[in-house]
Protein backbone atom coordinates (compact mmCIF):
# COMPACT_ATOMS: atom_id res chain seq x y z
CA UNK A 1 0.00 0.00 0.00
CA UNK A 2 1.52 3.30 -0.94
CA UNK A 3 1.34 6.33 1.58
CA UNK A 4 -1.28 9.36 0.41
CA UNK A 5 1.58 11.69 0.02
CA UNK A 6 2.62 9.10 -2.94
CA UNK A 7 -0.55 10.70 -4.77
CA UNK A 8 0.04 14.29 -3.72
CA UNK A 9 -1.39 16.42 -6.92
CA UNK A 10 -3.51 13.82 -8.13
CA UNK A 11 -6.85 14.81 -9.78
CA UNK A 12 -8.65 12.30 -7.86
CA UNK A 13 -11.88 13.95 -9.48
CA UNK A 14 -11.08 12.58 -12.85
CA UNK A 15 -9.86 8.95 -11.90
CA UNK A 16 -13.01 8.98 -9.32
CA UNK A 17 -15.46 9.65 -13.06
CA UNK A 18 -13.91 6.84 -14.51
CA UNK A 19 -14.83 3.27 -14.78
CA UNK A 20 -12.81 0.23 -13.71
CA UNK A 21 -11.15 -0.99 -16.84
CA UNK A 22 -8.10 -2.60 -16.25
CA UNK A 23 -7.44 -2.96 -20.28
CA UNK A 24 -8.01 0.91 -21.09
CA UNK A 25 -5.43 3.33 -22.19
CA UNK A 26 -5.41 7.08 -20.73
CA UNK A 27 -3.27 9.90 -22.24
CA UNK A 28 -2.07 12.75 -20.19
CA UNK A 29 -0.69 15.62 -21.47
CA UNK A 30 1.48 17.68 -18.80
CA UNK A 31 1.44 14.67 -16.66
CA UNK A 32 3.75 16.49 -13.97
CA UNK A 33 5.52 13.85 -11.39
CA UNK A 34 2.92 11.03 -12.81
CA UNK A 35 0.81 11.47 -9.34
CA UNK A 36 -2.77 10.94 -11.32
CA UNK A 37 -1.49 7.95 -13.57
CA UNK A 38 -0.43 6.42 -10.51
CA UNK A 39 -3.40 7.09 -9.19
CA UNK A 40 -5.31 5.71 -11.69
CA UNK A 41 -3.24 2.52 -11.86
CA UNK A 42 -3.59 1.76 -8.63
CA UNK A 43 -7.54 1.77 -8.87
CA UNK A 44 -7.84 -0.28 -11.97
CA UNK A 45 -9.29 2.43 -13.78
CA UNK A 46 -6.40 1.48 -16.76
CA UNK A 47 -3.65 -0.98 -17.80
CA UNK A 48 -1.44 1.62 -19.35
CA UNK A 49 -1.33 5.01 -18.74
CA UNK A 50 1.08 7.49 -20.98
CA UNK A 51 2.30 11.16 -20.56
CA UNK A 52 3.68 13.79 -21.99
CA UNK A 53 6.19 16.32 -19.70
CA UNK A 54 7.72 19.48 -20.71
CA UNK A 55 9.65 19.38 -17.60
CA UNK A 56 12.79 17.19 -17.32
CA UNK A 57 13.07 16.69 -13.52
CA UNK A 58 8.92 15.95 -13.53
CA UNK A 59 9.39 13.79 -16.59
CA UNK A 60 11.77 11.65 -14.58
CA UNK A 61 9.77 11.23 -11.57
CA UNK A 62 6.87 10.24 -13.18
CA UNK A 63 8.45 7.39 -15.26
CA UNK A 64 8.80 5.22 -12.47
CA UNK A 65 5.11 6.02 -11.68
CA UNK A 66 3.38 5.23 -14.67
CA UNK A 67 3.52 3.21 -18.45
CA UNK A 68 5.52 5.93 -20.33
CA UNK A 69 6.45 9.13 -20.46
CA UNK A 70 7.96 11.55 -23.30
CA UNK A 71 9.55 14.45 -22.40
CA UNK A 72 9.19 17.33 -24.45
CA UNK A 73 6.75 20.39 -25.49
CA UNK A 74 3.60 18.41 -26.85
CA UNK A 75 3.48 21.51 -29.49
CA UNK A 76 6.74 20.70 -30.96
CA UNK A 77 7.43 16.69 -30.60
CA UNK A 78 5.59 14.33 -32.82
CA UNK A 79 3.75 11.65 -30.82
CA UNK A 80 4.84 8.43 -30.61
CA UNK A 81 1.91 6.17 -30.70
CA UNK A 82 -0.50 5.39 -33.71
CA UNK A 83 -3.65 6.42 -34.14
CA UNK A 84 -6.80 5.36 -32.05
CA UNK A 85 -4.62 4.49 -29.29
CA UNK A 86 -6.27 5.70 -25.95
CA UNK A 87 -9.52 5.39 -24.46
CA UNK A 88 -9.18 9.16 -22.31
CA UNK A 89 -7.55 12.20 -22.89
CA UNK A 90 -6.40 14.35 -19.73
CA UNK A 91 -5.32 18.08 -20.32
CA UNK A 92 -5.24 19.27 -16.57
CA UNK A 93 -3.85 22.96 -16.38
CA UNK A 94 -2.29 22.97 -19.47
CA UNK A 95 -3.87 24.55 -22.84
CA UNK A 96 -3.75 27.87 -21.30
CA UNK A 97 0.49 27.34 -21.40
CA UNK A 98 0.10 26.90 -25.24
CA UNK A 99 1.04 28.54 -28.10
CA UNK A 100 -1.75 27.30 -30.28
CA UNK A 101 -3.95 24.81 -28.34
CA UNK A 102 -6.14 24.18 -31.13
CA UNK A 103 -3.62 23.09 -33.25
CA UNK A 104 -2.56 20.58 -30.15
CA UNK A 105 -6.12 19.65 -29.39
CA UNK A 106 -6.17 18.58 -33.45
CA UNK A 107 -2.93 16.67 -33.33
CA UNK A 108 -4.28 14.85 -30.26
CA UNK A 109 -7.41 13.57 -31.66
CA UNK A 110 -5.76 11.32 -33.87
CA UNK A 111 -4.47 9.13 -30.92
CA UNK A 112 -7.50 8.57 -29.11
CA UNK A 113 -10.57 6.12 -30.17
CA UNK A 114 -14.10 7.51 -31.40
CA UNK A 115 -16.03 7.76 -27.90
CA UNK A 116 -13.01 8.51 -25.66
CA UNK A 117 -13.37 10.65 -23.00
CA UNK A 118 -11.76 13.55 -22.08
CA UNK A 119 -10.96 15.74 -19.06
CA UNK A 120 -9.64 19.80 -19.31
CA UNK A 121 -9.50 22.54 -16.83
CA UNK A 122 -8.00 26.03 -17.50
CA UNK A 123 -8.55 29.00 -15.55
CA UNK A 124 -11.63 31.23 -16.02
CA UNK A 125 -10.38 34.77 -16.94
CA UNK A 126 -13.86 36.05 -16.42
CA UNK A 127 -13.93 35.52 -12.74
CA UNK A 128 -15.31 38.61 -11.10
CA UNK A 129 -12.13 39.33 -9.42
CA UNK A 130 -10.33 39.69 -13.17
CA UNK A 131 -12.96 41.74 -14.34
CA UNK A 132 -12.67 44.20 -10.92
CA UNK A 133 -8.83 44.52 -11.85
CA UNK A 134 -9.32 45.49 -15.07
CA UNK A 135 -11.97 47.74 -14.14
CA UNK A 136 -9.14 49.54 -12.20
CA UNK A 137 -7.39 49.55 -14.94
CA UNK A 138 -5.03 47.01 -13.86
CA UNK A 139 -3.27 43.52 -15.76
CA UNK A 140 -0.94 42.18 -13.11
CA UNK A 141 0.81 38.68 -13.71
CA UNK A 142 1.31 36.32 -10.83
CA UNK A 143 3.49 33.38 -9.75
CA UNK A 144 0.50 31.31 -9.79
CA UNK A 145 -3.47 31.03 -10.03
CA UNK A 146 -5.17 32.92 -12.98
CA UNK A 147 -2.81 35.18 -13.92
CA UNK A 148 0.25 33.25 -13.64
CA UNK A 149 2.83 35.00 -16.00
CA UNK A 150 3.56 31.64 -17.97
CA UNK A 151 0.09 31.77 -18.89
CA UNK A 152 -0.44 32.19 -23.17
CA UNK A 153 -3.91 31.92 -23.57
CA UNK A 154 -6.89 32.98 -21.22
CA UNK A 155 -10.31 31.12 -21.62
CA UNK A 156 -14.06 31.71 -20.81
CA UNK A 157 -16.43 29.08 -20.48
CA UNK A 158 -17.53 29.86 -23.49
CA UNK A 159 -14.76 29.82 -25.31
CA UNK A 160 -13.27 27.04 -24.03
CA UNK A 161 -15.92 24.60 -25.08
CA UNK A 162 -15.84 26.35 -28.29
CA UNK A 163 -12.06 25.43 -28.93
CA UNK A 164 -12.80 21.93 -28.02
CA UNK A 165 -15.93 21.80 -30.46
CA UNK A 166 -14.05 23.72 -33.31
CA UNK A 167 -11.23 21.00 -32.68
CA UNK A 168 -13.19 17.86 -33.01
CA UNK A 169 -14.36 16.81 -29.87
CA UNK A 170 -18.02 16.67 -28.51
CA UNK A 171 -18.56 18.84 -25.33
CA UNK A 172 -20.95 17.05 -22.76
CA UNK A 173 -20.42 19.67 -19.99
CA UNK A 174 -18.91 22.96 -19.24
CA UNK A 175 -18.31 23.84 -15.01
CA UNK A 176 -16.73 25.13 -12.00
CA UNK A 177 -13.90 22.91 -10.64
CA UNK A 178 -14.99 23.97 -7.37
CA UNK A 179 -18.13 24.24 -6.18
CA UNK A 180 -19.70 27.81 -5.99
CA UNK A 181 -20.04 29.31 -2.42
CA UNK A 182 -23.16 30.43 -0.46
CA UNK A 183 -23.21 34.00 -2.00
CA UNK A 184 -22.21 33.00 -5.28
CA UNK A 185 -24.61 30.38 -5.32
CA UNK A 186 -27.13 32.91 -3.86
CA UNK A 187 -26.58 35.97 -6.94
CA UNK A 188 -26.33 32.73 -9.44
CA UNK A 189 -29.89 31.92 -7.98
CA UNK A 190 -30.75 35.64 -7.80
CA UNK A 191 -29.47 36.47 -11.71
CA UNK A 192 -31.59 32.73 -12.75
CA UNK A 193 -27.92 31.82 -13.64
CA UNK A 194 -26.80 34.26 -16.14
CA UNK A 195 -24.35 35.78 -13.99
CA UNK A 196 -22.40 32.43 -13.24
CA UNK A 197 -19.53 32.56 -15.09
CA UNK A 198 -18.66 35.42 -13.21
CA UNK A 199 -18.53 33.08 -10.35
CA UNK A 200 -15.95 30.06 -11.57
CA UNK A 201 -12.41 30.38 -11.13
CA UNK A 202 -11.52 27.29 -12.84
CA UNK A 203 -13.29 25.26 -15.72
CA UNK A 204 -14.18 21.79 -15.47
CA UNK A 205 -14.87 20.34 -19.05
CA UNK A 206 -15.73 16.87 -20.01
CA UNK A 207 -16.02 15.42 -23.78
CA UNK A 208 -15.94 12.63 -25.94
CA UNK A 209 -14.66 11.84 -29.16
CA UNK A 210 -17.12 11.28 -31.98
Amino acid sequence: MKAPMYFDGARYDYVGALPVNPEAKILEIGCSNGATGALALSRGKCGVYCGVEISDRAAEIARQRITSVVQGDIEKIDLPWEPDTFDVLVLSEVLEHLVDPWTTLRKLRRAVKSGALVFASSPNVCQYRVLAMLLRGDWTLTDFGVMDRTHLRWFTPNTYAAMFASSGYVVDSVGELVPLGVMARLVNRATLGHLRHLFVRQIDLRAHCP
